[in-house]
């Protein structure tokens, strides 16, 4: 694991400025970047950033490689911070997991996306499923006061392959618990309501399993002591790839929750503009 570390000011119109870069593994990392002073945005949405792509071969011209990322730090920060894969022959993550501070990105601040508290109906307890980095999202709602304003218990649970793969979700919620900045913004007995729930799907871990299986058969509510999901109670998120989303819903409905939009708060929403 490396970090790096840099300020500088952006000069281009739409960009803005590395300030640091962390690789988590040889398939992972996360960086932050300047925020627009005009920005604002919901914790939980998205925005597109990318980079300018090769000139083309006979007019010279470049076109940006952009993709839908969601913002991991929460709204009150004054960066950014993205937590991405790496893709050796992708298009756009195969450049951008070379950045450096003092690098620029393309951001288009425009920010939509389902998973805001806008889209859910009152509850006690909220749900966070996610898979890979479609843990950014959550890393920016865990993050924000709103969340443990509107909730009574908080669940968050992070699948992976690898147990190195967890380490961004356990680093973020064990900064969480302990630092003092965060205690002061939304109170150590607010953060007491956070129940970090980590699994591995390949290698040997405390924990192994896809979510939806636990789920299915009961495994997570008897180790989190909990007699199951119900419509009256739980709410819930869900961030991943597109069989995880796809198997959740399935598992959601079952037990009577409704999806909601930004238009239509109900029980429970899904983020398909990117398979995280």
């Amino acid at each position: 694991m490396n970090t790096q570390t840099a300020k500088a000011v952006p000069a281009l119109p739409d960009a803005q400025t590395v300030t640091s870069v962390q690789h988590w593994t040889d398939r992972l990392f996360s960086f932050r970047v300047t925020r627009p002073a005009s920005l604002r945005f919901r914790s939980g949405e998205f925005v597109m950033i990318g980079l300018m792509g090769d000139p083309h071969p006979e007019t010279g011209k470049q076109k940006p490689l952009l993709r839908a990322y969601s913002i991991a730090s929460p709204s009150w920060d004054e960066e950014l911070e993205f937590y991405s894969i790496k893709v050796q022959d992708g298009p756009l993550t195969s450049r951008l997991q070379h950045i450096q501070p003092g690098d620029e990105i393309i951001l288009r601040p425009k920010p939509v996306g389902t998973l805001v508290h806008d889209a859910l109906l009152p509850g006690k307890r909220i749900w966070f499923f996610a898979t890979g980095t479609g843990f950014a999202p959550f890393a920016s709602l865990l993050r924000d006061p709103e969340t443990y304003e509107k909730f009574e218990e908080v669940i968050i649970t992070h699948t992976c392959r690898d147990v190195a793969e967890l380490e961004y979700s356990r680093k973020l919620i064990d900064d969480l618990l302990n630092d003092e900045m965060m205690q002061e913004l939304i109170g150590a007995e607010q953060l007491a309501k956070i129940r970090y729930y980590p699994t591995t799907t390949r290698e040997q871990s405390p924990k192994m399993g896809r979510i939806t299986t636990l789920l299915e058969d009961g495994t997570i509510f008897r180790d989190l002591g909990i007699d199951g999901i119900s419509v009256g109670t739980d709410r819930a998120m869900v961030c991943g790839s597109l069989g995880l989303n796809t198997d959740i819903k399935v598992i959601l409905e079952g037990f009577g929750l409704e999806e909601g939009a930004n238009s239509d708060p109900k029980h429970y929403v899904v983020e398909k503009a990117f398979v995280g």
